[in-house]
């Protein structure tokens, strides 16, 4: 049980966002978000997960830097593997939000589209989704282990480095169609179901446990990435 206690809370968590998040009757309902703004548990705290995947993907990377322990490498890899997956999906069901809330009916599709097109966070989040997609082909594509964990710890931390700059700070400095920041015509797209400093009391219930819930997940999914690896190499040795 002292092995399993975070795996069921884990557990317990995503089916209490699962059920709170798309039961409950715990939201506000604001203009152009209406119901929409139960993706909130999904498509923001799979983005926290995300990052905090990503962090501890670049602290096993400066751990191997230290101590040159491949174990450390092969963590660093993993976490790194999940945080992109975590990334896509957030990714994902931002594009169906988007979909619902910033297309405008009243113009054509183009246009709409076309200003989603240009929406910085969009474009950062991709950005940052590929360079650590670029470290996985870099580090996969070198043959040997030590100058391969050597060059893909280096990549990774660079990666890092360029993560929280492409998808908070620089998309805040740019009109932006996300809450907070200025849309088209100088309008302020502020919303207090998305303002974490006003965020709806009775939506903390679910958003605070979510995020624990979906990090505990990629952990849980990287750690058993881990192990097979570990088999594998095992199996491979006899």
């Amino acid at each position: 049980m002292k092995k399993w206690w975070w795996k069921i809370l884990c557990i317990v968590l995503l089916v209490y966002t699962l059920i709170a998040g798309l039961l409950w009757n715990n939201v506000p309902r604001l203009p152009q978000l209406n119901e929409t703004i139960r993706n909130l548990y999904f498509h923001v705290c799979m983005w926290f997960a995300m990052m905090i995947l990503f962090i501890i993907s670049a602290v096993q990377a400066v751990k191997y830097l230290r101590t040159n322990d491949l174990h450390h490498d092969t963590r660093s890899r993993e976490y790194a593997t999940i945080g992109i997956i975590f990334g896509i999906l957030g990714y994902a069901t931002g594009a169906i939000w988007m979909s619902y809330t910033w297309v405008d009916p009243n113009r054509p599709a183009y246009e709409s589209f076309s200003q989603i097109a240009k929406e910085p966070k969009l474009i950062g989040a991709a950005i940052a989704l590929l360079i650590y997609f670029a470290y996985l082909v870099l580090r996969d594509s070198i043959s040997d282990i030590d100058k391969r964990a050597r060059i893909g710890a280096v990549y990774n931390i660079f990666a890092f480095a360029f993560l929280f700059p492409a998808i908070w700070i620089i998309p805040r400095l740019l009109p932006s169609l996300h809450p907070g920041g200025e849309g088209p015509g100088g309008v302020r797209t502020d919303n207090p179901a998305l303002d974490f400093k006003a965020l709806a009391p009775q939506m903390r219930l679910v958003f605070y446990p979510a995020i624990i819930g979906w990090t505990l997940l990629g952990v849980w999914i990287t750690t058993l990435k881990i192990r097979l690896k570990a088999l594998k190499e095992k199996t491979y040795l006899q």
